[in-house]
């Protein structure tokens, strides 16, 4: 990584709920070019989304996760597309806070429940979701939404597994994210409309930050069960309950 990068590790954000109540969208972010990763962290964060998943699907991804840690302290820079144990441990070591993964196996949980930091495993099934509330974890991603059922799979959920909450992510956007949103059962969505790929290619980070602050005005006025989870939570797991 050619950026500089400064001697000191930046402080931790302040404690929250989970990641889950961090903001209303996580935007699912693929970086191609490492130069743009700070810009694009400092533009979301500006706009109100100071979590940022980073997906593993380019070979500057664990770079760009480092860049963003460390000269982006308001953000909490995650790791996503964590399928293997060696996605884990590469990506808490480059600075990643939490951890996305789109589905799960019994190796790969055990590697993310041992990483210490928040994790969201993918889940698309009543029955993946049963054996993760078996083994502690609480707080999931539903992937991919649309196609496995979106808003009306979800709610179904709710009345048999109330103590299952969800991070949507996979075909969401500006217009269906009010839907997720409304549900009791979903704390944030995940997506990307906020960084449409002309205004990524041109480095119009004014657009993108324009386009966070819509994304983060989502959240709905008294529908948020923050409340529900003690304030010193901060793990996406079986601590979260």
């Amino acid at each position: 990584m050619t950026s500089s990068t400064p001697a000191s590790t930046p402080a931790p954000a302040p404690a929250a709920t989970s990641v889950l109540d961090l903001a209303p969208v996580v935007p699912v972010v693929v970086v191609s070019d490492l130069d743009d990763a700070v810009p694009m962290a400092r533009a979301l964060v500006a706009g109100g989304l100071p979590a940022i998943e980073v997906t593993l699907r380019t070979p500057v991804a664990l770079d760009a996760i480092s860049a963003i840690a460390a000269e982006v302290p308001d953000a909490v820079v995650g790791a996503g597309t964590v399928l293997t144990a060696r996605n884990v441990s590469d990506s808490v070591e480059a600075g990643a806070r939490f951890l996305v993964s789109p589905g799960w196996t019994d190796t790969l949980l055990d590697a993310m429940q041992g990483s210490g930091v928040p994790f969201l495993p993918g889940v698309s099934t009543t029955s993946e979701v049963v054996a993760l509330l078996e083994r502690g974890v609480r707080e999931m991603k539903f992937f991919p939404a649309e196609a496995a059922g979106g808003t009306a799979y979800l709610k179904s959920l709710g009345a048999p597994l109330p103590q299952a909450r969800f991070c949507p992510t996979g075909g969401i956007t500006a217009g269906s994210a009010p839907s997720y949103l409304a549900l009791d059962n979903v704390g944030c969505v995940g997506g990307s409309w906020m960084l449409p790929a002309d205004a990524v290619a041109a480095k119009d980070w004014a657009r993108v930050e324009s386009l966070a602050r819509e994304a983060a005005a989502l959240r709905q006025d008294g529908r948020r069960p923050t409340g529900q989870r003690p304030a010193a939570c901060v793990n996406a797991s079986a601590t979260c309950r």
